[in-house]
């Protein structure tokens, strides 16, 4: 698993939240109609959820529509849940395929193997040394530190911020960074979720990240200019 920055880790920070019991008590909850644990994980994986099903529909309501089938189908198959993989990776499996399905009724889903972002640098050339300069390829200034969101205003516009980010990123990198950084998931759950390779999911989450840490790089300037 590829290590963070601290800048990473604000990302990160800004959307985590408590532990979930482990799997098995998840399973047996479930099982017993729990709903105290069916809310907690509807609190805890909903959000992440609809934006990865906005990334195969055109429209918010549908998107809404898929993740409430997809509980409903983790309701009416969780008898059948044999363990082979964590419940979150089921969960979004089950995600994914309906959004896939869903989006194919509306005639706009494009093969995932077949989306490919355009090749472009991740941080703007123009900051590092060139290669006449004494360490070519070194920051020419490191980057601003962030400040750390202190008191629930600044962090509520710093989650802002990050969503805003996120919405405008491409649906691979979005799904990808959503799956690892919003909702915690592992490099090999990824993988197993939305069927790609380590490689690629690798690619698909530094071009996320580096493109949200963009975006935050210029908010906390213009804030610091404004202060």
């Amino acid at each position: 698993m590829s290590q963070m920055s601290n800048q990473e880790e604000t990302i990160v920070e800004s959307f985590t939240g408590g532990r979930l019991p482990p799997d098995d008590v998840v399973v047996a909850a479930l099982r017993a109609g729990d709903e105290a644990m069916f809310a907690t994980l509807l609190d805890t994986w909903s959000r992440g959820m609809l934006w990865l099903a906005r990334t195969h529909v055109s429209t918010n309501d549908s998107a809404e529509e898929i993740v409430q089938d997809t509980w409903l189908a983790v309701v009416r198959g969780i008898g059948g849940f044999e363990g082979r993989s964590s419940v979150k990776t089921w969960v979004y499996r089950i995600l994914v395929n309906t959004a896939k399905k869903r989006g194919m009724r509306e005639n706009r889903t494009v093969p995932w193997s077949s989306v490919f972002e355009q090749e472009r640098p991740t941080v703007d050339r123009s900051r590092f040394q060139g290669v006449d300069d004494p360490l070519p390829g070194h920051w020419k200034e490191l980057p601003a530190a962030w400040p750390t969101p202190e008191g629930e205003v600044l962090a509520a516009e710093v989650r802002g911020r990050i969503a805003a980010a996120l919405a405008e990123l491409p649906p691979r990198q979005r799904a990808v960074i959503t799956l690892r950084d919003v909702e915690g998931c592992t490099s090999e759950e990824v993988c197993e979720i939305l069927e790609i390779s380590a490689a690629n999911q690798r690619v698909l989450l530094h071009r996320a990240r580096a493109s949200v840490r963009g975006q935050l790089e210029d908010y906390f300037e213009t804030a610091r200019r404004s202060a």
